[in-house]
């Protein structure tokens, strides 16, 4: 799972309890708060067991299901008495391993649709089936969860067993307020699409971070013609000698990188009261999915890449996000993020903010623009490729002075880009 992965959900299962199941053949789909993934087994054999149900959150080093591995015909090679003493050594391994998984109890009698792991909890607990049916669940569709039960059982040591249902609420970081919706009128004619896991997900985050940060915006025009020329001279070439397209992307990630080393009080996070100064520059990459969703895989150690490396990590990272290759490592760990607004037409943007990050910046589209041309012999009009920058920041901790100085940098970093620069 990668790290900074602590826990996944249980999306769906591939194989059943009875299924043969081949080393290296995926047995479940998981998803953490970004990515969804398979989970390959790493033995051959026959599954027997499912330890959790879909929709159940499990933690990175739980066991979640057992195989029984095809290892019979290793014991007639072994001595008779070598091979007995082989035997009880693996009874005893099994027994002990099937004790500390605990096998799911028989909940027949419960109309509601139970989770192992939810089961074998009330099991331990002594929690009757009557007492379940009583408990309001907040997974999908109703289903208790492992909070659930486990709330339910310490608020029931000072109440009767059988009592008013206990709603257990997991309270997210920075959790928006809870608010009653208005009512959406819906004619004849409107079609009603229920939003997929990872748009609801993104809908949280949203809501949450506008709720958590003060968002403050801070905007700057940014001269890029020598950075166009420079590209347009070096791209066939790069390609060619790289194997790798040269976009603007890895050009914009350097100056970004450079800056937050200038201005380490953008790279830092904030804890309650606490800030964290961070100590590695990693840059989120904001990349569209084909079913229109939004993430953010993360380039590491942005500061100690060069140009070359910059463009085959963004290449990399915006090439499995489409194809929906990316590992739940790949999006954990971003201290400052980038969104190339421009890709779509718009000049500048305003971004909300990835917490628990302090400052996001677009990328606007480039232009062809008349300016001002300063030179000895005078002032001139031209034709120069523009952009803009904006850059949203966390006035909780950053002021203006902070976020538009930062900003301001690497605009002129981009604009002291050298044309004759080698790649």
């Amino acid at each position: 799972m990668g790290e900074s992965v602590a826990e996944a959900t249980i999306t769906n299962w591939l194989k059943e309890v009875g299924d043969k199941i081949e080393a290296d053949e995926a047995v479940l789909e998981i998803a953490t708060d970004k990515v969804d993934s398979e989970v390959p087994s790493e033995v051959s054999g026959i599954l027997i067991e499912q330890l959790f149900g879909k929709d159940d959150l499990v933690q990175v080093g739980q066991t979640i299901a057992i195989i029984e591995t095809e290892g019979g015909e290793l014991v007639p090679i072994v001595k008779e008495a070598v091979a007995a003493e082989v035997v009880a050594e693996v009874t005893k391994t099994v027994d002990a391993a099937k004790e500390s998984v605990a096998a799911p109890v028989d909940f027949s009698d419960s109309e509601k649709f139970l989770s192992p792991l939810v089961k074998n909890i009330a099991k331990e607990e002594g929690v009757s089936v009557a007492e379940l049916a009583a408990i309001s669940g907040t997974g999908k569709e109703g289903r208790v969860t492992k909070n659930d039960i486990l709330d339910y059982v310490k608020n029931r040591t000072s109440q009767p067993a059988v009592s008013a249902p206990v709603v257990a609420v997991q309270k997210p970081v920075a959790a928006p307020v809870a608010q009653k919706a208005a009512p959406v009128s819906v004619s004849g004619g409107d079609e009603i699409i229920e939003m997929d896991r990872m748009r609801k997900l993104i809908a949280g985050y949203m809501v949450a971070s506008v709720q958590t940060s003060a968002h403050v915006q801070s905007f700057i025009e940014v001269d890029v013609t020598n950075i166009v020329k420079w590209r347009e001279k070096n791209k066939n070439a790069f390609e060619k000698r790289e194997g790798e397209k040269l976009t603007y992307t890895p050009i914009f990630m350097e100056a970004v990188a450079k800056a937050l080393k200038d201005f380490p009080g953008m790279n830092i996070s904030v804890d309650g009261d606490y800030i964290i100064k961070k100590k590695n520059i990693n840059l989120g990459m904001a990349a569209s999915l084909p079913n229109g969703n939004l993430i953010v895989p993360v380039i590491k150690n942005a500061d100690q890449l060069n140009l070359v490396g910059m463009a085959k990590a963004v290449n990399d990272l915006g090439g499995r996000a489409k194809a929906g290759k990316l590992k739940p490592d790949d999006t954990q760990g971003g201290t400052y993020t980038v969104t190339n607004v421009g890709t779509f037409g718009s000049v500048f943007g305003t971004p909300i903010i990835n917490q628990p990050q302090v400052g996001i910046l677009a990328l606007g589209a480039i232009r062809k623009m008349p300016a001002v041309i300063e030179t000895p012999e005078g002032d001139f009009i031209g034709i120069r490729q523009k952009m803009f920058l904006s850059h949203s920041y966390d006035h909780r901790v950053v002021d203006g002075a902070l976020g538009g100085s930062f900003v301001k940098r690497v605009a002129e970093y981009l604009e002291a880009f050298d044309v004759n620069r080698d790649v």
